[in-house]
């Protein structure tokens, strides 16, 4: 997982991560991104905010599971008919 600061007092972006399905379900997604939003803390950031397709609903709960709350889906590209 990586971080992106945008600087002190400013929100932080979590990337997407994985976990290999070899070592789902034992509470390592959790606690890989809430040490990515400690690191975002301990760096400034006024709050830790993460983008993932509702689709990937194991990604969803997640980080759901790391206190994150579910708002509604927005799409940054789109295609004109």
């Amino acid at each position: 997982m990586t971080v992106w600061s945008a600087g002190r007092g400013r929100p932080g972006l979590l990337e997407p991560m994985g976990v290999h399905e070899e070592h789902r379900h034992r509470g390592y997604g959790r606690a890989i991104t809430l040490a990515a939003a400690a690191a975002l803390r301990d760096m400034g950031s006024s709050s830790a905010l993460v983008c993932t397709p509702s689709s990937r609903t194991g990604a969803v709960a997640t980080y759901r599971s790391a206190g994150f709350l579910r708002r509604p889906e927005t799409h940054d590209c789109f295609r004109r008919a």
